[in-house]
């Protein structure tokens, strides 16, 4: 087993998915322009993030806030060491998100039945059916795709979800040929002990190295489960700049972890992360006070 987090030693570098523009925005009542956007994306990057999730090429009826996907994956800032995701639902969406474009995709999936067929309209065996042209066409462009698994730990309409039953869709998507798998503890429901029995389970069909933790905070225990994941030899994480997106099945409560909380955990026991977090906090204090997209 790695060793904890507490302890000094060579490997002490994480990397930090900044989700907000995407997994963040796509939560929020109010539409928010290209140009808010952008301007998010391009100061994300400035912070040192080297992977941002940019947009999602979804339907519009669906998901209002990503109508404008096509417009900000071509505008968005380009730099060497930078690389932009699209969250794509299909072929079409992925067709669409390499034309723009897009440097990475990002399919998503579900280890509740009930969950999948709620927000995908579609059993995990359907959706995983989805993803084959999508991995196919990513692969003659050269592109990796990453697999999300929602509800990982816990379900909203189903309650605790079996380690075994997360770790077979990342058996799965592992087979589809997904180079990297965020288990999600989608409702911020997880604590310490379940995401050991999760990420322990889902070892047993992936390698540490193409994992990555994506904790909610609702719960507050979002922290105390990437040290755990940590512990189990996760070096990828997924964050939101200022905690971005709430949590749909919890008005009111936190969701997405925040992206400076995230940071100044992980530099607090030595892990290093290459974001500059003088940076960070200026745009976590604007979202914050709302200033953000007040601004044209």
């Amino acid at each position: 087993m790695p060793p904890s987090i507490e302890s000094p030693g060579e490997d002490r570098q994480a990397t930090i998915v900044e989700v907000g523009p995407r997994d963040g925005l796509q939560n929020e009542k109010r539409l928010v322009s290209t140009g808010q956007k952008l301007r998010l994306i391009g100061m994300l990057a400035d912070c040192g993030f080297a992977r941002i999730e940019a947009t999602a090429f979804v339907s519009p009826k669906w998901v209002p806030q990503m109508a404008d996907h096509d417009e900000v994956m071509r505008r968005a800032v380009r730099r060497p060491g930078l690389m932009l995701s699209a969250l794509v639902p299909n072929e079409q969406g992925a067709r669409a998100a390499i034309s723009a474009g897009a440097q990475e995709l990002a399919v998503f999936t579900s280890a509740s039945e009930t969950f999948s067929k709620r927000n995908t309209n579609c059993t995990i065996e359907e959706g995983l059916a989805r993803f084959v042209p999508v991995i196919a066409l990513a692969a003659e462009h050269s592109l990796p795709v990453r697999g999300y698994v929602s509800c990982a730990v816990d379900c909203p309409y189903e309650g605790p979800i079996e380690p075994g039953a997360a770790a077979r869709v990342v058996a799965r998507l592992r087979d589809l040929g997904c180079a990297e798998i965020a288990v999600a503890d989608t409702i911020g429901r997880a604590t310490p002990e379940r995401v050991h029995a999760m990420v322990l389970a889902t070892l047993e069909e992936a390698e540490a190295a193409r994992l990555a933790g994506h904790f909610h905070d609702t719960g507050g225990l979002a922290l105390a489960n990437v040290d755990t994941a940590w512990d189990l030899g996760l070096r990828v994480f997924d964050a939101a700049a200022g905690g971005l997106g709430g949590c749909p099945y919890a008005p009111g409560a936190a969701g997405n972890l925040r992206s400076g909380a995230l940071v100044a955990h992980l530099a607090s026991k030595g892990i290093s992360t290459g974001i500059n977090r003088e940076l960070l906090a200026g745009i976590e204090t604007m979202l914050a006070e709302g200033k953000f997209f007040a601004e044209p």
